[in-house]
C-alpha cells in the first residue's frame, strides 16, 4: 500500500528536482506544453478512474447508477471552489494573486506554492478513494487500478513540480530552497490518501459518492487553473498537444493494468 501512497509524491519531488538540471527560466512554450499534459492526464483520470468506476460500483450496490457520480462530482466542484476563494493563492503560470486582502502580505513564492498544494490535495483524496476502493471486500475496483492511477497522477505531478520550482530560482531563491518547495508542495498529497481512507472506514457505502468527490475536485483544478493559463497567447496551440498526449497516456495506463 505504501509504495501506491508515495507515487505521486514522488513525481512532484522529480518534477522539482529539474531545477538543479536546467538552466534559466522555463520557456514559455514548454510551460504551457506541461500545463497541457497535466490537463489530460487529469481529465483521463477523472473519468476512467474515477467516475467509471463509480458509476459502476453504484449499479452494483442497487442504486440509481449516476446519482452518486453526479452529487459526488459537483460536490467536488463546490469543496475546490470554497478552498480556491477562502485561501490566497496565485494561478500557476499567473502574476495576479486572488484571494489576497489588503491585510495580507504573502510574497509570490508563498502563494505559488499554496497553488501547487491546493492541486494536489484532490489528488491525494483520490488515490486515497480508489486505493481503498480496491481493498475493500468484494469490491469490483482491482489493485491494478489505483496502481494505474497513482502512476497516472506522478507522471502528471512532474511537470507540476518543475512548474513551481523553477520560477522560483529565476527569481533568486537558491536551487536548494527551491527544490525543497517544490517537492514539499507533494507532500499533502500521501497525507490526504491517508485520511482519506481512515474516513472511508467509517463511510464505506459512501464510496462512489467519493470516487465521483475526486473527480469534480480534479477537474475544477483542471477547468479553473491549467487550462485557461496554457491557453493564453501565444503557443496557444502546444497545450493541445500536451493536452492529448497525457489524455493518450493516462487511457492506456488506465486500460492496460
Amino acid at each position: 500500500m505504501t509504495p501506491i501512497l508515495l507515487l505521486p509524491f514522488l513525481g512532484t519531488a522529480l518534477g522539482a528536482a529539474m531545477v538543479f538540471l536546467l538552466r534559466g527560466a522555463m520557456s514559455d512554450w514548454l510551460k504551457k506544453l506541461l500545463l497541457g499534459f497535466a490537463s489530460g492526464v487529469m481529465v483521463a483520470a477523472s473519468v476512467w478512474s474515477l467516475l467509471i468506476p463509480s458509476l459502476e460500483m453504484a449499479e452494483q450496490q442497487g442504486g440509481v447508477s449516476w446519482l452518486p457520480a453526479a452529487v459526488g462530482f459537483v460536490l467536488g466542484i463546490l469543496f475546490l471552489l470554497l478552498l480556491d476563494t477562502l485561501i490566497p493563492h496565485l494561478h500557476i503560470g499567473s502574476d495576479h494573486p486572488e484571494g489576497l486582502t489588503q491585510n495580507c502580505r504573502w510574497n509570490r513564492s508563498t502563494m505559488l506554492a499554496v497553488a501547487v498544494t491546493l492541486h494536489n490535495i484532490p489528488e491525494g483524496m483520490a488515490v486515497g478513494v480508489i486505493l481503498a476502493s480496491a481493498m475493500a471486500e468484494g469490491s469490483m475496483i482491482s489493485m491494478s487500478a489505483a496502481w494505474a492511477l497513482a502512476i497516472g497522477i506522478a507522471i502528471q505531478n512532474f511537470p507540476e513540480g518543475a512548474i513551481l520550482s523553477m520560477p522560483l530560482h529565476s527569481e533568486g531563491m537558491s536551487k536548494g530552497k527551491a527544490f525543497l518547495i517544490g517537492a514539499l508542495s507533494g507532500i499533502v498529497e500521501p497525507i490526504a490518501a491517508v485520511l482519506t481512507i481512515l474516513l472511508i472506514g467509517f463511510i464505506a457505502p459512501t464510496l462512489p459518492y467519493l470516487l465521483a468527490f475526486a473527480a469534480g475536485a480534479m477537474m475544477y483544478v483542471v477547468v479553473e487553473e491549467l487550462i485557461p493559463e496554457a491557453q493564453t497567447e501565444p503557443h496557444s496551440n502546444i497545450p493541445t498537444l500536451g493536452f492529448t498526449a497525457g489524455f493518450v497516456l493516462m487511457m492506456i495506463l488506465d486500460s492496460a493494468l
